[in-house]
This record gives C-alpha cells, sequence and structure tokens, in this order.
C-alpha cells in the first residue's frame, strides 16, 4: 500500500473510530449553534441540516488549512530521511489518543493546551457570529470551531506531518474531517441520543483500542510502499550501469 494513501485511510479510520470522543468533545458546541438558530429553524430538522451542515464544512476547511501548515513544515524534515522519525511520532500520538479515549490516560488531555493560544484569539471572532442566523454565519463559525484545542485534532496532525508535503498533508486532514461528519453531523440533529451513546464506557474503550491497533498498524504500512521504492531504485541504477 502506498505511503500516503496508507496516511488518508489512517486519518479517515482515525476520525470514525473516534465518534464518541467527537460527541463528547463538539457535541456542546454544535448544541450552542443548535440553540442559537431561530425557533423555527430548530423545530424542524430539515431546515437545520442545511446549517449543521455548513457548520461542518467550516470546521473541515480549517483542519485542512491546519494539515496544509503542518506539511509545510514537516517538509524539511522527509527531505532529510526523517520520515520514520515523524511517523513513530504520529504512531505514540494516536497510542496517547487511544489510551486517553479509553479512560487510561487522562493526563494525555494535557496536549490540548498546546492550541490554547491560538484558541484565545479566535474565540471572540466565534462570539461575534453567535446567534446564528444564517448559512454563512455557520460556515464561519464552523472555521473558527476547526481551531478548538482537540487532542484528536493534534493526533491527526501528527499523521499529516509526515506526509511531507504541503498539499497531502492538508489532504490528510480533510479525510480526517471526512471521518468525524457522521458523528459531528449526527450530533447537530439528534443531540440527546448520541449524548448518551458518548458516555458509555466501554464503547470508549473499544473506540480507544481500535485507535490503538490501528496505530501500530500504521508502521507496517509505510514500510512496505519504502521497500518497493527502494527496489525500484535499486533496478534503476542497475540499468543505469547496464546502459554505461
Amino acid at each position: 500500500m502506498d505511503a500516503i494513501i496508507s496516511s488518508y485511510i489512517t486519518a479517515f479510520l482515525l476520525g470514525l473510530f473516534s465518534t464518541v470522543h467527537c460527541i463528547a468533545m463538539c457535541g456542546s458546541v454544535i448544541g450552542a449553534l443548535t440553540l442559537s438558530l431561530p425557533v423555527e429553524v430548530r423545530e424542524s430538522q430539515r431546515r437545520m441540516l442545511p446549517f449543521v451542515f455548513n457548520y461542518n464544512v467550516g470546521r473541515i476547511l480549517s483542519y485542512g488549512v491546519a494539515g496544509l501548515i503542518v506539511g509545510l513544515l514537516s517538509t524539511p524534515l522527509t527531505q532529510l530521511n526523517a520520515h520514520w522519525v515523524l511517523r513513530i511520532v504520529s504512531v505514540m500520538v494516536m497510542i496517547g489518543m487511544g489510551l486517553y479515549l479509553a479512560g487510561w490516560f487522562p493526563k494525555f488531555a494535557r496536549a490540548e493546551r498546546l492550541g490554547a493560544p491560538v484558541w484565545r484569539l479566535l474565540q471572540p471572532i466565534g462570539q461575534k457570529l453567535l446567534p446564528v442566523k444564517s448559512y454563512s454565519q455557520a460556515f464561519f463559525l464552523g472555521m473558527v470551531w476547526g481551531w478548538l484545542p482537540c487532542g484528536l485534532v493534534y493526533a491527526a496532525l501528527a499523521v499529516a506531518a509526515t506526509a511531507g508535503d504541503p498539499v497531502k498533508g492538508g489532504l490528510v486532514m480533510l479525510a480526517f474531517g471526512a471521518g468525524t461528519l457522521p458523528a459531528v453531523m449526527g450530533a447537530g440533529l439528534f443531540t440527546g441520543m448520541l449524548a448518551a451513546l458518548a458516555r458509555s464506557k466501554q464503547l470508549r474503550q473499544i473506540a480507544g483500542v481500535l485507535i490503538i491497533v490501528m496505530a501500530i498498524a500504521t508502521l507496517f504500512w509505510p514500510l512496505e510502499a519504502a521497500h518497493e521504492h527502494h527496489q525500484v531504485a535499486q533496478d534503476s541504477n542497475v540499468l543505469v550501469m547496464q546502459g554505461a
């Protein structure tokens, strides 16, 4: 499997497996959006859906921007053949997130402090967008919400860093956002029912274990691709030498 394809799959599954964390973390935020909508909109899921959708599009777009930035910053490291260092760091962060989600490593929550300075700058902007009365407001509020400090997002950014390219890093984060979409969209439409699921200890443990297993598996996904690339390079060198 190609390394970058495995990164897209990893990011998508990371978002999907962390459904319970998304609901618990973002459910209150999207609940605030829902309560800020006019009463006639809140009473109709059909009318509320476009607001929730635009909110999530803005959020996922912010993830993509963050992935682009991380991909840009990590490019020099990949050019120095430090790809494996980035891969190991991303695996460690994902394992930490899995343990935290399962309730076995609560101290991982301290990692969320990393994004606090950025959030302090953006939070007042988000507050000015409330109450939401238009689709554009919902979209821009989602863009602000995308920078909310979250260990899950940081785990996905660690995966994006291994892409070694700004565009690919952005695409990794878009894949992650797509994985979170079903849960967060659902939280906007069925808040009460999904919030009860998010409080399930067993469900959180299952999700945490799945993330840990996936993190360990990612150590081996790029290995095959790297081996194939190395073999192709060797074959090319042989052909050049024979031609000479």
